[in-house]
């Protein structure tokens, strides 16, 4: 696991930890960057990984040097199924952001998976540092996995020309365990599932590292050892709402890639950049198809920017359930062949589900065309 947090001044990249709440069984020490940004100075940045970890297992762990340090607990995902994902796109940090957040942390999820658009800082890096304090209680407590969206470019010409400098800064993955060249696009095993993150804003033409590297990581995707696919991306590649239409990051990325998808026989793809909630049936090249992943988009976290409440008429065919509200998705993986896919408002007590559909692997049940 690794964890990151921020000081206003210098402390130790040190972590201790152990199963028990004295947290000492255990350290590790790891690295302290920061970045400026215009005027901006970042406090100091710590990483460190610690482990190796048994699964399904809480940790205590305390940060820096400092014995009187405050006690935080993490839970560790389990190794085999059944395993329960949250889902939450395009996150912000509004009043309903906070809404959102309260019915994540009743779903007793095992990770956070995001397809991009976290803080919503735009240039302004003060609100990263608000995005940081909001998200700690659930951050601090399980992995959050997530990917870019546009509002992370963060790239001003001629005067800061670097992309992304705050988000990978702030929001390291482990890319590089996953033979990737850049924080931007990178996967990861868990529990039986292999999961893809995706880069909506990195180069994704046939020439591009991310295309090769896709080409190379769908290669070695072994469905004996992880019988589950699951791909992130930020810009939805299937979309019938009117918000985000002719985007090139949908639409030359569909066009360069959805090949590679739909021959691994990737299960599922969520997006976010659309503010509002969708999924379609097994699609590929714009028309339903037994053997393509089902798409979902869910850029329904509640960002300041509100929801995209008009949508195309009348639906097409591939599109099965639409909706514009805030809210989040669970998607529970129950075994090598079939998960549970629910959608919950926020509008709604956590016991009610809006839209739900069970899965099956294709791991499991080979298509035919």
């Amino acid at each position: 696991m690794r964890i990151s947090w921020i000081t206003g001044s210098p402390t130790p990249a040190k972590v201790s930890y152990g199963p028990s709440p004295s947290a000492n069984a255990e350290s590790a020490t790891g690295n302290t960057s920061s970045y400026h940004f215009l005027l901006y100075e970042s406090g100091q940045i710590h990483e460190v990984v610690i482990g190796p970890l048994n699964p399904n297992t809480v940790y205590y762990y305390r940060l820096g040097d400092q014995p009187s340090s405050q006690t935080r607990q993490f839970k560790t995902t389990p190794s085999q199924f059944p395993i329960k994902f949250a889902v939450v796109g395009d996150l912000g940090q509004t009043d309903w952001t906070r809404s959102t957040l309260e019915h994540v942390g009743k779903s007793n999820y095992d990770m956070l998976i995001l397809p991009g658009d976290l803080s919503y800082a735009d240039l302004d890096q003060v609100l990263w540092d608000s995005f940081g304090r909001l998200v700690e209680p659930l951050a601090s407590q399980r992995p959050w996995m997530v990917t870019q969206g546009n509002h992370e470019v963060e790239k001003i010409p001629l005067i800061h020309r670097t992309p992304f400098t705050a988000y990978n800064a702030r929001w390291r993955m482990p890319f590089e365990e996953s033979g990737s060249d850049s924080n931007l696009y990178y996967s990861f095993d868990v529990a039986g599932i292999h999961v893809i993150m995706l880069g909506s804003y990195a180069d994704f033409d046939a020439s591009s590292p991310q295309y090769r590297w896709l080409q190379g990581d769908l290669g070695k995707v072994n469905r004996g050892k992880t019988p589950w696919l699951v791909l992130l991306i930020h810009a939805p590649w299937y979309n019938s709402n009117t918000a985000h239409q002719g985007e090139p990051e949908s639409v030359h990325m569909k066009a360069a890639m959805e090949g590679l998808l739909y021959h691994a026989r990737v299960d599922l793809v969520f997006a976010g950049h659309v503010h509002a909630y969708e999924r379609f049936t097994r699609v590929y090249e714009d028309r339903a198809n037994n053997c393509a992943p089902v798409y979902i988009n869910i850029g329904d976290g509640g960002n300041r920017e509100g929801l995209a409440s008009k949508y195309i008429d009348p639906k097409p065919e591939i599109s099965i359930f639409r909706e514009a509200s805030f809210g989040h998705g669970v998607l529970e993986v129950v075994n090598a062949s079939h998960a549970l896919w629910t959608w919950h408002k926020n509008d709604n007590d956590e016991a009610v589900v809006s839209d739900s559909i069970w899965i099956t692997s294709f791991s499991s049940n080979p298509c035919k065309q």
